[in-house]
């Protein structure tokens, strides 16, 4: 692969990638928040159910009380979840909101619209129409409408109007299957006691997390040294736990120890580099079907390349919205020599404006941590003053 741009490397790992059919599960409506809906989910019963009160007040009918301002006599109390009460001739039933109401009753009168009077009657003080402050049943929802359509990314909104139908359950796609597998014989677990040379591996924490983030199903996380055998049986531990695909970290580089690349190469893969910094080494292809995308091992890099490539698929699969781009005032100049595009770490001020952090290294991880979003500068010479746009793509 010769030198390419970040949006035609984009369009490489898409068709690679493409999305695997995932087929569907159905899942109880307690663990459905962020999943996608694979058909329309429809009541079954009206919405509301049954005729009730919009407000605390009294039920009444209409056309019984009295023209003049009289006393109306009330009844019993219905609170939500009472059977429905029975109105009596001329009277008022009190009721709570939520409340069935009497057959008879057409209006509620609210409580802040009557005077109370000692023995218990009550005295209306504003004009009462039919229809006032009831809820008719289906008025939100007749029985058969769908309440949810298909393909849908399930919010707190949703679940609410599912649960009112009465739905318990519902059919969704199937997630996204990923496995990790990051290489190198320095890498240890995280919390382990370092030896000489030796470093935490935080490739496999982040590209899983970020996975996860993006609605998919981690299902693998795997580590391997710098030997092409010991990663090909990370990949086949991928597709023997259902991966649709492999995310790796490290060893395609031009160096002595390259185990990611030896095995694509086997395999037919490319690799190559994108126009970009962090992140130019790139490698991608498939083993026995299985996709694999390989990101460079410095942890900016890969978060960088991850970010780009692969996670506007993930999200779009998962019904997430895509990243937020933005152009956004620099709040202080920045230093562009030439070269290769450019994504710099940076953070958000209290006006809004981008601050550069950190430097353009790509073992710098702490500055990744502390970034908000990624300043991307395509290759120019010269400085960019303060105040000038510049765009950005949301973290």
């Amino acid at each position: 692969m010769d030198r390419i741009s970040v949006e035609e490397y984009a369009d490489r790992i898409a068709a690679l990638v493409a999305d695997p059919d995932r087929g569907t599960s159905t899942v109880d409506l307690r663990d459905a928040l962020d999943r996608v809906t694979a058909d329309a989910v429809s009541t079954s019963i009206d919405l509301p159910p049954f005729r009730n009160s919009q407000m605390d007040g009294y039920a009444v009918r209409v056309a019984d009380l009295p023209a003049d301002g009289a006393a109306v006599l009330v009844g019993s109390t219905t609170a939500a979840g009472d059977a429905g009460a029975t109105l009596p001739s001329g009277g008022a039933i009190k009721v709570m909101t939520g409340a069935p109401l009497p057959v008879d009753a057409d209006a509620v009168v609210p409580v802040e619209r009557v005077e109370r009077l000692d023995d218990g009657s009550i005295r209306i003080r504003a004009a009462v129409h039919a229809g006032d402050y009831v809820r008719e049943p289906g008025s939100d929802a007749p029985a058969g409408t769908v309440v949810v359509p298909p393909r849908t990314r399930l919010r707190p909104r949703h679940l609410a109007a599912i649960a009112a139908a009465g739905v318990a359950a519902v059919t969704v796609t199937r997630r996204v299957r990923v496995a990790v597998v990051s290489t190198g014989r320095e890498l240890v677990e995280v919390g382990a006691e370092l030896g000489p040379g030796q470093l935490p591996d935080a490739n496999a924490i982040a590209l899983a997390a970020a996975a996860a983030a993006d609605g998919a199903e981690v299902v693998h996380v795997g580590r391997a040294p710098d030997d092409a055998e010991a990663v090909a049986r990370e990949v086949e531990a991928a597709r023997a736990a259902g991966a649709h695909l492999v995310v790796t970290s490290g060893g395609i580089s031009m160096g002595d120890f390259e185990p990611v690349r030896a095995l694509l190469g086997e395999h037919g893969g490319t690799i190559g580099t994108v126009e970009m910094q962090p992140g130019g080494p790139q490698a991608h292809g498939s083993i026995r079907g299985l996709p694999i995308l390989a990101f460079p091992g410095n942890p900016v890099s890969a978060q960088v390349s991850y970010a780009l490539f692969l996670s506007p698929l993930l999200r779009a699969w998962a019904g997430l919205p895509p990243a937020v781009r933005r152009r956004l005032a620099l709040a202080e100049p920045v230093a562009v020599p030439p070269g290769r595009r450019r994504f710099l770490r940076a953070r958000l001020d209290e006006r809004g404006a981008v601050v550069p952090i950190g430097g353009t290294g790509s073992h710098l991880v702490t500055a990744m941590a502390a970034a908000d979003v990624l300043i991307d500068l395509p290759p120019q010479f010269g400085d960019l003053p303060a105040g000038a746009l510049v765009d950005t793509v949301e973290l």
